[in-house]
């Protein structure tokens, strides 16, 4: 039986709150948001109602694009916010990019600084290299995944590498998701098929390699199958090119499975959105606590 991501986000944010009840300040959150894209509004609105149960203050300030630059030295240079969130996509380019690079990474709860990702890749899981530092901060989107399949008990949730002996197909190399969840999946023992729509790379131990497998040979040997391609004319993934164990996850806001696939899937799990918001709020406390918390 699926454990939803409602679920496992509620028992996330309940450990959070415990952690957040016991703090002597008020943690702040701010959102960035501009445009009329849907997904993001409804983003902003997960992350509200969040905040709100955890006793997180949050505030949401609506910015048109060509001024979300100044916006971010604003909150990054105000000491009473301890996360900050922007709403993506704002350009839809590569301009999008340097700007997930402007947030101070101290600050950056959704784990897309360059900071992050440049640990991330180099699977340094600690704040500064050492083992008594605190950990790290991750995308959150891509942890998300993690959590979900391990609650789902598809992800080992303990020892070196959790996803030893697993084969992995993704579609989405993004760098917000895909390639971050690749490796991340690749370091904890798994053999990960990334897709984008340059081609096929195969990641092992967190690197990638040049690969010519096709579609129908990856989705063939792999145990789990998670796609984010958020394109309608993606060929959907057929329950007849899955093998009969596959778990299947949807990330992305347009379905890239068949009916026939989402329902004869071993398991087949539809989003994630809850518990990417949960991450965030996690990552909220372990940034605080990293570089924000005095004395």
């Amino acid at each position: 039986m699926l454990v939803a991501s409602k679920t496992v986000a509620a028992r996330y944010r309940a450990e959070i709150k415990n952690e957040i009840r016991l703090l002597d300040t008020q943690l702040k959150v701010v959102g960035l948001l501009t445009g009329d894209y849907g997904p993001s509004h409804t983003y902003a609105e997960y992350t509200r109602n969040a905040c709100e149960e955890l006793g997180i203050s949050y505030e949401l300030r609506h910015v048109p694009r060509l001024e979300m630059e100044q916006a971010i030295f604003d909150v990054n240079n105000d000491p009473t916010i301890h996360g900050v969130m922007v709403y993506y996509p704002i350009f839809a380019n590569e301009q999008d990019r340097f700007l997930k690079d402007l947030v101070d990474y101290r600050k950056d709860i959704e784990g897309l600084n360059v900071h992050w990702i440049a640990k991330l890749y180099q699977n340094e899981r600690t704040i500064d290299g050492s083992r008594e530092a605190g950990k790290a901060v991750v995308p959150c989107t891509s942890l998300a995944i993690l959590k979900i399949l391990e609650a789902n008990g598809a992800y080992g949730s303990s020892g070196v590498n959790p996803a030893a002996g697993k084969t992995v197909t993704i579609f989405n190399r993004s760098e917000v998701v895909g390639r971050p969840l690749a490796v991340m999946m690749s370091n904890d023992g798994a053999r990960v098929h990334s897709f984008d729509e340059n081609g096929p790379l195969l990641y092992v131990d967190g690197k990638p390699q040049e690969s010519d497998i096709s579609r129908g040979d990856a989705l063939g040997e792999s145990d789990l199958v998670i796609t984010g391609v958020p394109a309608k004319g993606f060929d959907k993934v057929r329950y007849e090119e899955l093998m009969p164990h596959a778990v299947c996850l949807n990330f992305a806001t347009i379905k890239n499975f068949t009916a026939e696939a989402e329902e004869n899937a071993a398991l087949f799990i539809p989003r994630v959105g809850p518990v990417t918001v949960a991450m965030c709020m996690r990552n909220t406390l372990r940034l605080y606590h990293s570089y924000h918390r005095r004395g």
